[in-house]
Parts: structure tokens; C-alpha cells; sequence
């Protein structure tokens, strides 16, 4: 696989200047407790006064906040990469028995990176895949969606996108719902999925892509 970028994307950059200004402002807050006098006179307001709610640190603003000035990209490439994961999801959950396997490999791999192309090809090509979809004559028609944003990183995203699939075969007809954590990368001046993997296994700082689904 391709080796990925930088590891940590300019978000989390961004949020480490923010924190660390809080903490520089909060040290500049004068302290009540270098007055002798109000410090003689804590203790006496703790024990006679009841403890009060306590108050939300974080609270609801009308301050405008754009949280795309704090990534790594700009909001259409973020756009774009999502779309791209989307319709590859559909496209990979999309395929018929009597369908040429090499036809279908050749569909996915056109959203892909070569790397995971290759090995897409060889397990939808696969004897055992084949045999199997032609066996029970399935015929699986895929939608996806985007369910969340898992990691950015400068040259890469991953995407948990839900994929329903309408299945029908000899051994009877279903809808099935699959979640994929799908990697889209840069590659030059384009996107390609980079990777997918079924969601629950995580994809955080993985090196090598896992094909399975």
C-alpha cells in the first residue's frame, strides 16, 4: 500500500494552538486566593453556604465558527471525497451472478488506487466467489451513504459509510445493511480509495488495507 502523509493533518494542529492559548489566558486570571483575607474567609463561606449547580464550562454560541478554515483541505475537496466514497460503496455492493467477474472487477477498480484494485480483482475473480454467486444466483443492487467522518489526515479521510443491499437468490430474497470504513487518498490531483474494510475493525493509523466484506 501506499505509504500515507502526514500523520496528523493540520486540524489537530489547529486545535493544540486553541488549547494552549486557553491555558495561557486562564493563567492570566487574577486569583482570588492571593488575598489573605479572602482566604481567611473561604473556608467559613464553604461550610454555611450550600454547594450550587455547578456551571457549564462549554455552553451554546452565536458566534460564527467555520470549521472548515481548521482542516487539512478545502470544504469541495472534502465534498468530492465523500462523493467518491459513497458511489464506490454502491459500485462494490453491486453485482450479479451471470455477470462476467472480470467485468465487474473492472467497475470497481475504476474508483481505486491500483494497489487495491489488484486485490479487489483477485477475490471478486475468485473461484470461490464466483461459484458461490452463481450456485445460489445472486443479484445484489447496493445504495450507500455517508454515516460519519472516522479521520482526517492531510492526504487522506476516512469515511463509515452504510451500505444497503437488495439481494435476491435462489435462497430467497433480503435487504442487508453493512457498514465500510472506506480510505480515500490523494493520489496527484485526484481522489482514490485507498481502502475498505468493514467498519468495526477501525482503520486509525493502519498501514496495510484489508479487502474483505
Amino acid at each position: 500500500m501506499a505509504e500515507r502523509g502526514d500523520k496528523r493533518g493540520v486540524a489537530f494542529a489547529a486545535i493544540v494552538v486553541v488549547i494552549a492559548a486557553v491555558g495561557i489566558y486562564l493563567t492570566m486570571w487574577p486569583d482570588s486566593s492571593d488575598d489573605p483575607a479572602e482566604s481567611k474567609q473561604e473556608p467559613a463561606r464553604a461550610a454555611s453556604a450550600p454547594a450550587g449547580p455547578s456551571t457549564p464550562l462549554a455552553t451554546a454560541s452565536n458566534a460564527p465558527f467555520d470549521v472548515y478554515s481548521y482542516l487539512p483541505m478545502k470544504k469541495e475537496q472534502l465534498a468530492a471525497a465523500a462523493d467518491l466514497a459513497e458511489r464506490f460503496t454502491a459500485a462494490y455492493g453491486t453485482f450479479r451472478y451471470d455477470e462476467d467477474p472480470a467485468a465487474y472487477a473492472a467497475r470497481v477498480k475504476v474508483f481505486t488506487t491500483p494497489e487495491l484494485g489488484n486485490e479487489l480483482t483477485r477475490t471478486v475473480t475468485s473461484a470461490g466467489t464466483v461459484e458461490h454467486n452463481r450456485d445460489d444466483q445472486i443479484v445484489s443492487t447496493a445504495t450507500a451513504r455517508l454515516k460519519e467522518i472516522r479521520q482526517i489526515e492531510k492526504t487522506s479521510i476516512v469515511f463509515v459509510v452504510t451500505a444497503t443491499r437488495q439481494e435476491a437468490a435462489k435462497s430467497g430474497a433480503k435487504q442487508l445493511t453493512e457498514e465500510y470504513a472506506v480510505t480515500v487518498s490523494q493520489l496527484v490531483d485526484d481522489w482514490r480509495i485507498f481502502d475498505i474494510r468493514p467498519a468495526t475493525e477501525g482503520q486509525e493509523g493502519d498501514e496495510e488495507g484489508d479487502t474483505s466484506g
